[in-house]
Order: C-alpha cells, then sequence, then structure tokens
C-alpha cells in the first residue's frame, strides 16, 4: 500500500477517519495515521477544507473576485519572486501561475466590491514588476470542489390553456 492509495481516498471523502482508511485499506489504524502524519509534514497534505455555499450562507457579506495578473519573470527566479509577494496577502485565497492570456490567477475575498477593488489597486497592481491587473468579480457560485451549490431546478408548473 502507497500513500497515494490514501491521497486518493482522502481526496475523494475528506470526513474518512484513519480507522476509515484503515478498514478500507485492511491496514492497522497507527500505520494510517502515521503515514497521514508524514504527508502532511511533507506538506503533501496540506490542509483540510470545508465547503461553504456563499449563495445561502453570509450572502451579502462576502466579495469574491478572480484577479488575473500580468508580469515581468525575473532573471534566475522566474516568477516565483513575485508570486510569493502577492500570495502573502491575507487577502488571497488561492493564487496559481497560468499559460495562456494573463500569467496569475489570484482568488481575493473581501467584503465589498470597492475593498477588493481598492486591494487589487493599492496592493497587487503596485508590486514590483506588476504589468497589469484584470479583476472579474463571482456574481454566483454553482460548483466548487466537484460540490454543486445550487439545488435542482424545478420544472415549472403546466399553464391552463386559454382559448379566446
Amino acid at each position: 500500500m502507497n500513500q497515494g492509495t490514501i491521497l486518493d481516498l482522502l481526496e475523494n471523502n475528506a470526513r474518512l477517519t484513519s480507522q476509515d482508511l484503515a478498514d478500507i485499506l485492511n491496514e492497522d489504524k497507527d500505520y494510517i495515521a502515521q503515514q497521514i502524519e508524514q504527508l502532511e509534514k511533507d506538506k503533501i497534505i496540506c490542509g483540510y477544507h470545508t465547503v461553504i455555499n456563499y449563495n445561502k450562507a453570509q450572502k451579502d457579506q462576502k466579495v469574491m473576485a478572480y484577479i488575473e495578473v500580468n508580469c515581468t519573470p525575473q532573471r534566475n527566479q522566474g516568477y516565483d519572486k513575485t508570486a510569493l509577494l502577492i500570495a502573502k496577502y491575507p487577502e488571497v485565497e488561492t493564487m496559481y501561475l497560468l499559460s495562456g492570456d494573463c500569467d496569475f490567477l489570484c482568488l481575493v475575498s473581501g467584503k465589498t466590491m470597492f475593498e477588493v477593488a481598492r486591494f487589487v489597486s493599492d496592493k497587487i497592481a503596485c508590486v514590483e514588476n506588476v504589468q497589469s491587473t484584470k479583476t472579474l468579480f463571482v456574481l454566483k457560485q454553482y460548483k466548487q470542489s466537484g460540490i454543486l451549490m445550487q439545488d435542482e431546478v424545478q420544472p415549472e408548473e403546466p399553464r391552463l390553456v386559454v382559448t379566446p
């Protein structure tokens, strides 16, 4: 049994306990706990998260936006120096280096659109080597981490036929 098997099981169901994994894999619970502890220590497992449907909870208390960032890579450091400067801000929840139309894609959150826009203009846009930013506000979330955020659409009731 390898660590990849544990990762596959945890990725598809983060609620599994060490005992659940031991039962599934026919292994000792302490061995599984040790493997998970090592995966966490090696930063392969970096955390456990609850998926929140912000469409229903805290409806008007959180604004999310994707920020596209273009920058100039640095000699011998590439994009890493700039990425670390941006990623250190607590407002930046997620950040990726991409191929395509922009260099970085950042998920940023705040209490209002103005707060997010001010953060982008005062913090991200001012980071050395950042050439441009583009802000895309999230209006509604339909799916996150494989979980649908919306209830099934109810079919409309049939209308009565009206004749003159």
